[in-house]
């Protein structure tokens, strides 16, 4: 990994399939970055709101995660819960910036570094 300008270099994007994700440690948990049929990338806190379920390990649809434990499907752009978005029962996972430059995937390293431990 290497750092440009506050993004860090985590993968070539042929690195993850189309529908697909990579797990990213970082000192604060993991994060999961998600690639979308579109080649589209998005990276969320790796951890289901519901029971800690292994969102990488889930099923990506459209712009959407399913969760693997408990199928809660979470929006890759927003880190809402469908169903949640709103309300008491209001639930979401933590997004950080994601972009793709150069057929590379770099991460917003000042997002890292602001998230909270766990």
């Amino acid at each position: 990994m290497t750092v440009q300008d506050d993004w860090i270099d985590i993968a070539a994007l042929d690195e993850i399939a189309p529908r697909g994700a990579r797990v990213v440690k970082t000192a604060l948990g993991c994060v999961a970055v998600f690639r979308t049929a579109q080649d589209e990338v998005f990276a969320l806190n790796n951890s289901c709101p519901h029971k800690k379920g292994p969102l990488a390990e889930g099923i990506v649809h459209a712009k959407s995660v399913t969760c693997p434990l408990h199928n809660w499907v979470i929006s890759l752009e927003t880190g809402l819960v469908e169903g949640r978005e709103s309300g008491p029962d209001q639930a979401s996972v933590a997004t950080f910036g994601a972009r793709i430059e150069g057929g590379r995937i770099f991460l917003n390293a000042a997002a890292l570094r602001a998230r909270s431990a766990a």
